[in-house]
């Protein structure tokens, strides 16, 4: 049960290169208006996240998922383990201070974000990225780790920890793909994506690879 709130993000190139974004801490089956909004929306990419808080992280709006940055949404099915200690005060000081600045909230998620970005900025390619901050992290301490970055055009993620499946062509996914922490429905299609891999997507193809081949841990 993910009681603590969702979001969702799309975009509209047409309009503008940033997604529109729309983000509640209540639970998703107490919302009664996004329904009307999504009737009307239609869009090419969206990223999606529900929220179960991880204790004692507060029950706010800046703490759910997709956390935004120019043209990108991120989100994490997982957590830091020791992030309320010196785990979390040490990657805080790692962030640069462009991106830090950015920083709302008190969530893992938001940090790991800001580091993401910042490995962006240095030039590293999405998957790239989400693998180096994996092994940033898995250096000092534990965590679950299933990232998920993108941008309308891709999706990045990283399955570190977590459940993550993959659909093609198919079913809800036909057209396109779908990348998910669990299968949306009953298809024998959906593909379990093996724990230490990396997973990038367009509109067109699939391709999953070893974390490490990317600069994650071995």
């Amino acid at each position: 049960m993910n009681a603590d709130g969702w979001g969702v993000g799309w975009w509209d190139r047409a309009l503008r290169e940033e997604p529109a974004r729309y983000r509640t801490a209540a639970p998703m089956w107490t919302d009664r208006s996004f329904r009307s909004v999504a009737e009307l929306v239609q869009s090419g990419a969206i990223t999606a996240a529900v929220r179960s808080a991880t204790p004692p992280s507060p029950i706010v709006t800046t703490g759910n998922a997709p956390f935004a940055a120019g043209p990108w949404l991120f989100s994490l099915n997982g957590f830091v383990t020791g992030f309320r200690g010196a785990v979390g005060e040490h990657l805080r000081r790692s962030v640069s201070e462009a991106r830090s600045i950015d920083i709302e909230g008190t969530t893992d998620t938001e940090v790991l974000f800001a580091l993401v970005l910042d490995r962006l900025d240095a030039g590293a390619a999405p998957a790239e990225a989400l693998a180096l901050v994996t092994a940033t992290v898995l250096a000092t301490e534990e965590g679950r780790l299933n990232m998920l970055l993108c941008d309308a055009h891709s999706v990045a993620a990283t399955v570190g920890g977590n459940s993550f499946f993959t659909l093609r062509g198919t079913g809800l996914a036909r057209g396109g793909v779908l990348v998910a922490s669990e299968p949306l429905d009953d298809d024998p299609a959906w593909l379990a994506v093996p724990d230490g891999s990396a997973v990038l997507a367009t509109s067109d193809r699939l391709d999953v690879v070893a974390l490490n081949t990317l600069g994650g841990p071995p």
